[in-house]
């Protein structure tokens, strides 16, 4: 039961992470210039993401966890 548990938790677990990598580190800073071309209120969707957007979607994903635990 519990190695069930862990192994199912490491898989959410890595699948977030891998979603906050992509988000924080791509859209932030890899592929921030492409980005650069569409806005969002009023800043560069680039920008926007390496200053805030990466931050919201971490939140999000910590709420996604939280929801997949009480789920379980």
């Amino acid at each position: 039961m519990q190695q069930n548990y862990w192994r199912s938790n490491l898989k959410i677990l890595s699948i977030l992470l891998s979603i906050w990598f992509i988000v924080s580190f791509g859209f932030g800073i890899i592929w921030s210039d492409f980005l650069d071309q569409f806005q969002i209120g009023g800043f560069k969707l680039g920008f926007w993401f390496a200053q805030q957007g990466s931050i919201y979607f971490f939140v999000l994903l910590i709420y996604i966890y939280i929801f997949n635990e009480q789920i379980r």
